[in-house]
């Protein structure tokens, strides 16, 4: 690809502009631009779609997604040290890219929408799932987003797409379930980063249902958190601080029950209860 788009190979980059990828945020650099590649065309078709990217880093999936002809992309990057190698592609892809510095975690996503907006990213690992489950509970649905094609630590990608009587199943995976079709799109050996995690990666790709089952999406939370946090124990347990035997009757469910049984329609039918 570094022919294709006519930039240096990403290690050159990140030797010229000193970007040893910082444990405290969370960094590990895609450097095999075939696997960027991969994850972007994961997205589906990208022209006439901005894409939004969360910690892009020196830019290699960056270059992909601008290779692959995305009509525009916006980055968040909390690194100020990685600005000067995005600045680089920007002149490369005159008006194409919009690169933000600061905390993904403090942005409003939805004000950057323009037009169809799919999102994709290599997210830094320390907050990859609090950013997903900001994008999946908004007040307005269907979302701003198409679609997101995100990178996790495998075990993450797993809770993602995990259903009822699943061991990875919990709170993530109800959300998800809820609000989304979510699959594993493929996963990535740790040596195809810089430096290497100590956990394979996987890439999952999501999609909104445009009607969800109508729920609160405060309430459903509530429940999700009360239910796993004590998974182990019968529900009539686990549910006693949100209402225990007696909302679980309203809601027609066995107290003698575990939270990993539950289905997402039933956990939202506890969320109506509450």
């Amino acid at each position: 690809m570094a022919a294709l788009d006519g930039l240096p190979p990403l290690r050159d980059v990140i030797q010229r502009h000193g970007l040893d990828a910082k444990k405290a945020l969370g960094q590990n650099f895609l450097l095999d631009l075939n696997l960027t590649q991969k994850i972007a065309r994961t997205a589906g078709p990208l022209a006439d779609v901005t894409v939004i990217e969360v910690g892009p880093g020196p830019g290699g999936l960056t270059r992909a997604i601008l290779a692959l002809g995305a009509r525009k992309v916006v980055a968040i990057e909390r690194d100020a040290r990685c600005l000067p190698a995005l600045a680089e592609i920007g002149s490369h892809y005159p008006g194409r890219l919009q690169v933000i510095e600061g905390d993904a975690l403090k942005v409003d996503f939805e004000a950057l929408a323009d037009g169809p907006v799919r999102i994709i990213a290599n997210l830094p690992y320390n907050v990859g799932t609090q950013l997903l489950v900001n994008w999946l509970l908004p007040e307005r649905w269907p979302p701003f987003w198409q679609s997101m094609t995100l990178m996790f630590q495998r075990e993450v990608g797993l809770r993602i797409v995990a259903g009822a009587d699943d061991d990875h199943y919990g709170r993530l995976g109800v959300l998800c379930g809820w609000r989304t079709k979510a699959r594993l799109a493929f996963d990535v050996p740790p040596q195809a980063f810089t430096p290497p995690p100590k956990v394979t990666s996987t890439v999952v790709h999501l999609e909104p249902i445009e009607n969800p089952i109508p729920c609160s999406a405060a309430s459903l939370e509530k429940v999700t958190q009360a239910a796993f946090g004590q998974r182990r124990k019968m529900l009539r347990q686990s549910l006693k601080p949100v209402g225990g035997e007696a909302l679980l009757a309203r809601a027609d469910i066995d107290p003698q029950r575990r939270a990993e049984t539950l289905t997402v329609e039933e956990f939202c039918r506890l969320a109506n209860c509450l």
